[in-house]
């Protein structure tokens, strides 16, 4: 159970409707729409790194999926997961994610953005070989990229975490 009530859409200004519309009442949404202005540009940025930028989307998806189970945010991962499907992570990859060092159904430049995610949670920067290691498999504009979404999914799932977000059923909100 959420630890302070959700924000009732019925109440909320246009915009906030609005943009509580376009993400199907989420709770996550919901709990955001607290902080209108706020609630808009986590949305304008979250959009940004779901739809604008060169990282390819099965990277970002398999980082963003990580970052949830490390940050023990269960409706991030099973939101990301979803959304991982759709552009292309295969069950059988969300599936190793907890133990991705002992999979094998991850390429290299997979396995250099994990061990990147990894260490970003865990040690909060990467070590200089695991942040050569995807400098060398990404474009510097995909690199800064793969940074801001892993940063911005531990944002988030701190969020979910703080506010104890209730789960809901993934396909009514994804």
């Amino acid at each position: 159970m959420a630890r302070i009530d959700y924000s009732d859409p019925a109440t909320a200004s246009e915009r906030t409707h609005e943009i509580l519309g376009k993400n199907r009442n989420a709770n996550i949404f919901r709990m955001m729409a607290h902080s209108p202005s706020y609630l808009e540009q986590y949305c304008r940025l979250g959009g940004a790194i779901r739809n604008k930028g060169e990282l390819d989307p099965i990277i970002r998806e398999l980082a963003i999926t990580r970052t949830g189970i490390l940050c023990e945010a269960p409706y991030e991962v099973a939101a990301h997961k979803r959304i991982g499907g759709y552009v292309g992570v295969s069950n059988e990859q969300n599936a190793a994610l907890d133990d991705w060092q002992a999979a094998t159904c991850f390429d290299d430049t997979q396995r250099a953005a994990l061990a990147f995610t990894d260490e970003i949670v865990k040690l909060h920067r990467p070590t200089d070989a695991t942040f050569k290691a995807i400098a060398a498999k990404l474009t510097p504009g995909a690199l800064v990229e793969l940074q801001l979404s892993v940063g911005f999914y531990i944002m988030t799932s701190k969020f979910l975490e703080s506010f104890a977000i209730d789960m809901q059923p993934v396909s009514e909100v994804v």
